[in-house]
């Protein structure tokens, strides 16, 4: 298997007749897809996703690719295509189109709708194409033709890109479920035309390639939802993702069927639920929706109210009610009910939620102790059947933490790709499919993009680092005023700490370490002050460190006079 290797260095030139794939995001990880495809000078963009933030990377919102690798070949860019709507495939797009604003969107309809209401928060007017199911579209060297795919957000597509340099299939994200509750399969019979035609390289979503058999259908959710809406006799809250149409369809279908209102809590969740229902996604029986704002008018037996924060995100509408932080308040009697998957990575954050809700009289339902939610990624069963279909010259399973991938690669040399044709790349990876062969041939930088607020890659890592250290330990500031002619101090050295958890009157006892440092420099002929404050640093740190057992962050501050 060719694999990434950490001393690969640039890519050569791109040899004509040759086609160059470099994911910018989502492999090794859950989310910030973005793959791109260039052939004969021209690029084509697959999804442009985020990544959220863990609990170690304080005060980030939300996680971008690196554009710098695209950002002087803007005007190559023939179009993004995106697969679906969930925000680890859409998420990153008003952040490239303030980059250049005209690229063309390429999707089904709800996937544009859903993008263009995004976008119109972000003030930008979208350059879009609507797209089918069975169609082909050129966009410069780039024949593209579009498939149904089962997927747990309607619309979902994947997608043959064909150049002369051969057969792409990028399956996006997919499931084989044979009875989806929209009725809508993944075109197999698509799948094994192609692979008649013969596909050069499969790029295959790996995210359940551990998870043997076939994931459940959708439509066995339906009866434990209706279930725990029939049995509770308060209200009953469900959290779902805002994208999630088909889970709130079965949330709405239940609560019509026993006499209840259905109120949306939640920005994206009411802008979602809007968008689907006005293209006809989303069926609503006639007077269910009530506005949140008054549901305290309604019987609590007679509600159920749907919002976001299944992933335990601090800001979602569960999370704030978990806290007593919300208008909607949780009462003893009430249900919760959390919808969706744990995406890796947040199981201690909803962990916290489940317990805050728990703390206040609710019972919390979830996918640990009853069946509600089936995941909208194909298990190991259903990826063998799309290998076997397709049977692939090449292979590159995408979409995928490192074990996802490794365990993708596994399954098709299982069906009989050759090993020296299966590629494990990660973000960054420079992968050129040439004369029928995919090969690694170096890799470029693709690191983490930080939105925090309205700032846009100002964070680094090290800003995540000091964060950090300040979360964990606090920080000592020391301030000295010195000579500037002599070094020597004219007055402080004057402490301040913050969450270091030190006695202040223990600075008293120390005070005099710190002036004979400085005065022992003094003596050396010191004056620059970069090195007085190395000085005190190195001092204060030592002291804490033996004393504590801590390394708070430690702020020296030179005054010159």
């Amino acid at each position: 298997m060719s694999h990434p290797h950490p001393e690969l260095g640039p890519p050569p030139a791109l040899p004509h007749g040759g086609l160059r794939i470099v994911a910018l995001g989502g492999l090794g990880e859950i989310g910030r897809n973005m793959a791109v495809f260039e052939y004969d000078g021209r690029l084509l963009i697959v999804d442009c996703g985020v990544l959220f933030p863990e609990p170690d990377q304080p005060g980030v919102d939300l996680i971008l690719p690196d554009f710098e690798y695209i950002r002087d070949r803007l005007d190559d860019v023939e179009a993004v295509v995106l697969t679906h709507a969930h925000e680890d495939h859409i998420g990153a797009v008003p952040y490239l189109l303030r980059e250049r604003r005209d690229i063309p969107l390429i999707g089904s309809k709800l996937t544009l709708a859903l993008i263009e209401a995004k976008l119109t928060e972000h003030r930008i007017q979208p350059t879009k194409r609507e797209v089918i199911e069975g169609e082909r579209h050129v966009f410069g060297p780039f024949d593209c033709e579009f498939l149904a795919v089962n997927h747990s957000i309607p619309d979902a597509l994947a997608m043959a890109i064909r150049t002369p340099a051969g057969i792409v299939l990028h399956t996006g994200d997919f499931r084989m479920d044979q009875l989806p509750s929209d009725g809508r399969l993944t075109d197999l019979g698509g799948f094994a035309r192609l692979g008649t035609e013969g596909v050069d390289l499969l790029m295959s979503d790996s995210t359940n390639a551990e998870v043997p058999g076939f994931v459940t259908s959708e439509r066995e959710i339906a009866p434990v939802i209706d279930e725990v809406i029939r049995t509770s006799e308060q209200r009953v809250i469900v959290a779902s993702f805002a994208s999630h149409v088909h889970r709130i369809q079965q949330v709405m279908d239940a609560a019509a069927r026993h006499g209840r209102k259905v109120a949306l809590v939640g920005r994206s969740m009411v802008r979602n639920m809007g968008v689907a229902r006005d293209l006809g996604y989303l069926k609503v029986p006639p007077e269910l929706i009530v506005d949140s704002r008054d549901i305290e008018e309604w019987p609590p037996q007679d509600v159920v109210l749907v919002c976001t924060g299944s992933q335990g995100e601090p800001m979602a509408a569960l999370s704030r009610m978990a806290n007593r932080d919300h208008p909607i308040r949780i009462a003893e009697g009430d249900t919760v009910l959390l919808a969706s998957s744990l995406v890796p990575g947040n199981e201690t954050a909803v962990n916290k939620v489940i317990n805050g809700l728990t703390r206040w009289g609710a019972r919390v339902v979830h996918k640990g102790n009853a069946k509600v939610h089936v995941s909208g990624h194909a298990a190991a069963g259903e990826l063998l059947y799309v290998l076997n279909l397709t049977r692939p010259s090449n292979f590159m399973p995408v979409h995928g933490e490192w074990r996802h991938l490794r365990a993708h690669a596994k399954l098709a040399a299982l069906t009989g790709v050759p090993d020296d044709h299966i590629v494990i790349a990660e973000d960054g990876v420079v992968v050129d499919l040439i004369d029928g062969r995919a090969k690694i041939v170096g890799a470029v930088h693709a690191g983490y993009v930080y939105v925090d607020g309205s700032s846009v890659g100002e964070i680094t890592d090290t800003s995540l680092k000091d964060r950090r250290i300040l979360g964990d330990e606090g920080f000592i500031s020391v301030v000295v005023v010195v000579d500037s002619s002599t070094g020597k101090l004219t007055a402080g050295p004057e402490i301040h700490a913050r969450g270091s958890g030190i006695d202040p009157l223990q600075f008293d006892e120390f005070i005099p370490q710190i002036e004979r440092a400085l005065a022992e420099k003094a003596a050396d002929g010191v004056v620059d002050m970069q090195e007085i404050r190395r000085v005190v640093r190195r001092t204060v740190g030592r002291w804490v460190s033996d004393t504590y057992r801590r390394r708070p962050m430690i702020i020296p501050v030179v005054l010159e006079v």
